[in-house]
């Protein structure tokens, strides 16, 4: 029999571990700092016009016809993917009132970059089991019986699907958009339609594209121009609830979305900076987030968003980085040309005994780091019959970049 020593489950249930805070004075509802989070289209700030024009190409999908297939452009952070999401959801709701289905699949090309993938992917999206019959496995098919589940699931799931592939410049193989778009042309469908939304920050992505799709594939096209600091203090209003009452001083959501649109105006590093800054004054014990919270934010923000851009670079592209940025901190100027940053790159691959790149190469690494934000790169006309000169510059401080790079061991040398 056991003694009265001995604590019952009930009694072990209700213990709390002493290692974790179960109190939160700052934040109210953190989920609404994620980056994924979709806000109520009424929460949705500056891009009144952009949505209706995505609204435009999708609304034949209200009466089940096929909607324009879209291409978006612009910076990170400037709400590409998040209108897309919304007004398809928005569309959804409205097909519904008319007795039309409509479905989404959304497939983030960085991760599923091949044709076979998002092909699978988009039909595990968009498959009900119980009334195909047959599931999507993750892999023993060949592309062309994904495809063919991928037709099936269609015809019998859905009136109109909607396809939105964001970072769709990170597909290896663009054929899946000339399949998609000649679905019922080609009779690979019967009576359900396809439109296609691609979202990318490069706007010249249309002229990589293959001279198959480019004449298959017809879409309209809309560019998102970056946030200003006053569109980004309202998009941070509209998440004040993420805190508590009183909890952020009068300066905390002007100053954040000021510092934000010194760079790009984006929207994500704003709430990121706004998160951060939450995230500092709880663990340091306070009870309000101030000014100087923010100015700590916006410093771990940069740190964790080249972080994210930079550990996974090869170490040649990292090099190269460190020239541009020792470039930056030894003298007067912020933008050099690709000559410049190709010697001083050629004399640091030397110092840590590494064959250096062709020039050429070097150019495509450092256009590689203007697309992913980490520099900005413009060309200058040096004259008729002379062709063009690149310019590149850092987009953060010198010392943040650095601080990047040195987690690096290969690259502790250069700093000894």
């Amino acid at each position: 029999m056991p003694t009265n020593d001995v604590p019952r489950d009930s009694d072990l249930s209700e213990e709390r571990n002493t290692l974790f805070d179960y109190t939160d004075t700052i934040f109210a509802d953190e989920d609404l700092l994620e980056i994924g989070h979709l806000p109520a289209p009424e929460r949705i700030v500056g891009r009144d016009e952009h949505m209706q024009k995505v609204a435009d190409a999708l609304n034949p999908a209200i009466f089940g016809s096929a909607p324009s297939h879209l291409f978006v452009f612009g910076k990170t952070g400037t709400g590409k993917t998040l209108i897309s999401r919304s007004v398809t959801e928005m569309l959804q709701t409205e097909a519904d009132r008319e007795g039309v289905t409509v479905q989404y699949a959304f497939i983030d090309c960085g991760e599923k970059n091949t044709e076979a993938s998002v092909v699978k992917r988009v039909a595990q999206s968009l498959n009900d089991p119980e009334r195909t019959e047959f599931t999507v496995p993750e892999r023993g098919l060949a592309t062309g019986d994904y495809y063919e589940r991928l037709w099936t699931v269609l015809d019998t799931c859905t009136d109109v699907a909607i396809v939105i592939l964001d970072e769709i410049d990170m597909l290896e193989d663009d054929e899946v958009l000339r399949k998609l778009s000649r679905a019922s042309e080609n009779r690979r469908i019967d009576s359900a339609r396809i439109g296609v939304i691609g979202i990318s920050n490069k706007i010249d992505y249309p002229d990589q594209m293959s001279e198959r799709v480019k004449s298959s594939f017809s879409r309209d096209e809309l560019v998102f121009p970056p946030y200003d600091a006053n569109q980004l203090g309202e998009i941070l209003e509209n998440r004040r609830d993420a805190f508590h009452d009183g909890v952020l001083t009068d300066d905390a959501i002007p100053l954040a979305a000021a510092l934000a649109a010194q760079e790009h105006g984006d929207a994500r590093k704003a709430i990121d900076i706004l998160r951060n800054a939450g995230r500092i004054a709880k663990r340091v014990d306070e009870e309000t987030v101030t000014e100087d919270h923010i100015r700590q934010a916006k410093e771990k923000t940069e740190v964790d968003r080249l972080a994210e851009l930079i550990d996974g670079s090869p170490l040649q592209a990292k090099v190269l980085l460190y020239a541009l940025t020792k470039l930056t901190t030894n003298n007067d100027g912020v933008e050099f040309t690709s000559r410049e940053i190709y010697h001083a790159y050629t004399r640091t691959a030397a110092a840590i005994d590494l064959d250096a790149l062709s020039e050429r190469r070097t150019r495509e690494l450092l256009q590689e780091q203007d697309f992913l934000n980490v520099i900005d790169s413009t060309k200058e006309s040096r004259g008729r019959g002379e062709g063009v000169t690149g310019k590149h510059r850092l987009l953060e401080s010198p010392d943040i970049v650095l601080e990047v790079l040195l987690r690096d061991d290969r690259l502790e040398p250069l700093e000894e």
